[in-house]
């Protein structure tokens, strides 16, 4: 396996595109309607967990179907924490605070859990952070001191005369930005190499000497705490949130669906895999209510099939064969 960061020139285009991206994203609001700034605020939502999840998922191989556990977690002690501030707080300083508490408390969370979970592998690690996202949507809607069932209002943390649906396109914009640039230095670090041959083959990375413990409760405390940090974000974006709608299954089939179909333990794959999902079941299947379900799982199972390596690896792929297939043959006389 190559452990050389790459090189400088391949991540050229890589660079030009996501500026010339993050440009367009930012004029994005003063040229679209509010019905795109809405979406473009989900999309950004969605490649923030999306590329979260695959700092654990993509990257070390361990996929979890239970990340929505630690946006419940964010968005719950974000909400508590507002209301302990109270009024004298800037608006500004609450929601940072609570961010700053989500995300925390979300890695604590995550490192209790990693010692005992990490020791299961596959579809055994999976279920069990299934099994816990449920068991603490019903403890937070059961407890009355936490608030689930009654559900918590968020104060408005919005500046006058600014549009909500703008001023939080632009938080979810910066967190995916900062999120897509935590992944990249942890995909071409000493560490991120680890979590690949973990990926690989944990058992024979071992053996080579890479703390392969180590790497992944690291890698699932990252992970764990920046979908904190977002959940606090979207409770905050959603004014008023009860258990139900913060610990949500289908946020964490996202997540993976996502990086399924744009391309695992890559850096662009969940960027296009939110891009294309979230473009299809908000503006093409939008209206189309009463087959929402059915034809979002077609399309879903259509993409599979036909690009089992994601979209970036049937790409990669093809690329790599046309190459093989332009090299002269060279035969042997006979």
């Amino acid at each position: 396996m190559n452990t050389e960061a790459p090189n400088r020139n391949s991540m050229l285009p890589f660079i030009w595109i996501s500026a010339v991206g993050l440009l367009i994203f930012l004029i994005a609001p003063l040229v679209v309607s509010m019905f795109m700034v809405r979406v473009l605020q989900l999309f950004f939502l969605s490649v923030g967990l999306a590329v979260s999840w695959s700092i654990l998922g993509g990257f070390s191989g361990y996929w979890s179907f239970g990340h929505t556990l630690f946006i419940g977690v964010g968005a719950f002690v974000g909400g508590n924490l507002a209301s302990a501030l109270g009024s004298d707080w800037s608006p500004l300083g609450i929601l940072f605070t609570c961010m700053t508490a989500g995300g925390v408390a979300s890695a604590l969370l995550a490192l209790i859990l990693a010692y005992p979970l990490l020791r299961l592998r596959g579809i055994y690690f999976a279920i069990a952070m299934l099994g816990l996202a449920e068991l603490m949507s019903e403890l937070a809607s059961n407890i009355d001191v936490v608030g689930g069932a009654m559900g918590l209002m968020t104060p408005d943390i919005v500046p006058e005369k600014l549009n909500p649906a703008v001023f939080y396109y632009y938080l979810f914009l910066v967190m995916g930005v900062i999120i897509l640039l935590i992944a990249a230095r942890i995909k071409y670090s000493r560490f991120g190499y680890g979590l690949t041959s973990i990926r690989e083959d944990e058992d024979t990375a071992k053996m080579l000497g890479v703390p392969t413990e180590r790497y992944k409760i690291t890698a699932m405390v990252i992970s764990c705490g920046l979908v904190g940090i977002l959940g606090v974000l979207y409770g905050f974006s959603l004014g008023y949130f009860t258990a139900p709608s913060v610990f949500r299954v289908d946020f964490s089939l996202n997540m993976i669906l996502h990086n399924l179909i744009g391309g695992i333990g890559t850096l662009m794959g969940p960027i296009i895999g939110a891009g294309i999902m979230i473009f299809l079941t908000q503006v093409v299947l939008g209206n189309l209510l009463n087959l929402h379900v059915m034809i979002t799982g077609l399309l879903v199972i259509i993409i599979v099939l036909l690009a089992p390596a994601g979209i970036l690896g049937t790409v990669k792929k093809r690329i790599q064969t046309r190459r093989l297939e332009k090299k002269p043959k060279v035969f042997d006389d006979e």
